[in-house]
């Protein structure tokens, strides 16, 4: 992290701040990108890009093109010239620009709680030592994943264990050592906790379950097109993650597969369907898995949310995920330095990390009122996410949100409290 991302902070009055604002988006190299997104030319302050990204302008042409062109032109001729390759060809796109993924490894298919079922299922089927039947998670990981795991635990007569991590922070590796044994098959986290922001450390636990003997799934929901990951660096065996974040693939927008290709060979994926068959057309008796990352497919892919998904892809690329994750520390420090101006005399409680290298691309901040207090910013254009019991999630999309955006929203959140 640069000095300038370390943002000290001052209890300057509004209009320094503001002018503060102004300076940092007059020095942000990425200030052009959000005028590539539509809706950023209004006052709107939308503070939720961790739950739905903003929508490329480009996306509007790219789906109307494929709609006149390519569905309405070519039609079912489509699937052979191009769609049966999608899932694939920005699977490995997604890889190389946002994953740290070789090719091979990627594939764009489902929903997250479904690619999550399979990843889980592939794993535990590729354990082969019978006294492993333990699956490790945390008590505050997000909804879907605790399910599906406490389904699959009925289902297979597998045991939980839960690591209890702090609500303001997160899962640690000392935790996942302390955590995981010869009993443990697989370890499942997410690498950014969804209510704190808290960025875990994914080299370190990947290690420490890998030391004891067990199998990796992360969740990379919240991470992915946000921060760096170096997911073949890190020896990860399983990811998945959504593209309707910080990718910006729209309502629905299809989910994500990784699968380390050392684990390629063999594995088998739970939900048999003709996509994932080696050859779809052939509508042979019995099922043979495609070779490779196909055969995680199952079901006909998506392709309107994977034609937005690649023009953000496309513009990652371009301005690398460095110069992303940089302005995501420059806003979360912004946003913590407003809170202390603002929110924090107010009786809001920081419930994030404070050091910015542990957070993800988002805060929240917690007060009893904020239930109320959203409902009211919603109908005066200001967009923050509630979080049951009582959090307001400050989510900071790095290509689409200006500094001045956030001071509005910050200073709208302190007006309702204060009204």
């Amino acid at each position: 992290m640069t000095e300038e991302a370390q943002l000290p902070v001052e209890h300057h009055d509004g209009g320094a701040l503001l002018e503060r604002a102004a300076q940092l988006d007059a020095q942000d190299p990425l200030a052009p990108c959000r005028n590539l997104f539509i809706g950023t030319d209004t006052e709107l302050s939308y503070l939720d890009g961790n739950s739905l990204g903003r929508p490329l302008k480009r996306t509007l042409t790219d789906i109307s093109t494929f709609i006149q062109d390519g569905w309405g032109g070519r039609l079912i001729r489509g699937w052979d010239e191009e769609w049966l390759d999608l899932p694939q060809a920005i699977g490995d796109q997604l890889g190389r620009a946002v994953l740290g993924a070789a090719p091979g490894q990627t594939v764009i298919a489902d929903s997250t709680t479904v690619v999550l079922y399979k990843l889980l299922r592939a794993a535990l089927a590729a354990v082969t030592d019978p006294a492993r039947k333990e699956v490790v998670l945390d008590t505050d990981n997000f909804p879907t994943d605790r399910y599906l795991v406490e389904g699959v635990a009925r289902e297979e007569g597998l045991s939980l264990r839960w690591i209890e991590a702090d609500p303001a922070a997160g899962v640690t590796p000392e935790q996942v050592r302390e955590a995981t044994g010869p009993a443990t098959a697989v370890v499942l986290l997410s690498h950014v906790a969804y209510r704190s922001g808290f960025l875990a450390d994914l080299p370190a636990i990947t290690e420490a379950a890998h030391s004891a003997g067990a199998l990796v799934v992360w969740d990379l929901c919240h991470s992915a097109g946000s921060v760096e990951l170096d997911l073949d660096g890190a020896g990860v065996d399983f990811a998945a993650g959504c593209t309707y974040k910080y990718l910006n693939g729209g309502p629905g927008s299809p989910a994500f597969a990784y699968v380390n290709s050392r684990h390629l060979p063999g594995l088998r994926q739970p939900i048999w369907g003709w996509m994932g068959r080696k050859d779809a057309f052939e509508m042979a008796a019995g099922y043979e898995p495609a070779p490779g990352i196909r055969g995680f497919l199952s079901g006909t892919p998506a392709i309107f949310g994977m034609l937005a998904t690649r023009g953000t892809l496309d513009l990652i690329e371009e301005v690398g995920m460095a110069a992303i994750r940089e302005k995501s520390l420059k806003l979360t420090a912004f946003s913590v330095e407003l809170f202390e101006a603002w929110l924090e005399p107010l009786g809001v409680q920081l419930a994030s990390p404070s050091d910015p290298r542990r957070r993800g691309s988002h805060i929240t901040v917690d007060h009893p009122a904020f239930r109320n207090v959203t409902a009211a910013l919603w109908g005066q254009d200001v967009v923050p996410d509630f979080r049951a019991p009582h959090g307001i999630r400050i989510g900071l999309s790095p290509l689409s949100t200006s500094f001045a955006e956030l001071y509005r929203g910050m200073a709208a959140v302190r007006d309702q409290l204060r009204a």
